[in-house]
């Protein structure tokens, strides 16, 4: 719409080049429609050219853009919903990495969205040793942290420095293996990729522990 006005305020001839209005409602058909206004445009390049035409024509280029790598991302059946945070999500792909003291990437995972960070440092480590890296410390947050991962390292005779992961901190939970901790969103998650609904701290209040 910005676009289009944008548009008419230098030539109002051009009200009979765009497509009609899409009345659907349908995400598809709008993106649809957004395409062909940019087409049309961009057809015009002493119009398309104009700053008031090309601010608004750019905005509306990385909307269909990013509108399409949802829709890619939506279509593909191996994707899953991660968490950036409590209240961020995202759908589709993650990479794992693993990084020297210089910063350089030595080794690298990609997984579905819900994957957990921890589960893959064992791997992470193993594929930097093949590159040809000597490890003897690895420092990670709280994800990579977990009971297997200390007994990884501890019989590779490798430290690992990072914060106590919440499924030991907190004691034994029931069916443990279907739930892992997501450091991002501080909270719990299925493996399905659904958080958490709220976090609860069990135990009397005013009470000491030993």
């Amino acid at each position: 719409k910005n676009a289009r006005k944008a548009v008419y305020k230098i030539d109002e001839s051009m009200k009979d080049k765009f497509p009609v209005k899409t009345t659907s409602n349908e995400v598809k058909d709008e993106l649809t429609y957004c395409k062909e206004v940019i087409s049309v445009i961009e057809k015009e390049p002493q119009i398309a050219q104009m700053p008031s035409v090309k601010e608004k024509l750019n905005v509306l280029k990385e909307v269909v853009e990013d509108f399409q790598e949802h829709l890619n991302y939506s279509s593909d059946a191996d994707a899953r919903k991660g968490h950036k945070t409590s209240e961020s999500s995202f759908f589709g792909y993650k990479t794992h990495i693993a990084l020297s003291d210089e910063r350089i990437i030595t080794a690298a995972v990609i997984t579905t969205g819900e994957k957990s960070d921890g589960k893959y440092l064992q791997e992470l480590i193993e594929k930097s040793t093949q590159a040809g890296m000597k490890i003897n410390t690895v420092i990670g947050d709280a994800a990579y942290s977990e009971k297997a991962n200390i007994e990884y390292t501890k019989e590779e005779k490798i430290a690992l420095v990072a914060k106590l992961n919440p499924i030991l901190t907190q004691g034994p939970r029931k069916e443990e293996d279907k739930f892992e901790f997501n450091k991002d969103a501080g909270m719990f998650v299925c493996k399905a990729g659904h958080l958490a609904t709220r976090k609860a701290r069990t135990g009397k209040k005013g009470t000491s522990k030993s």
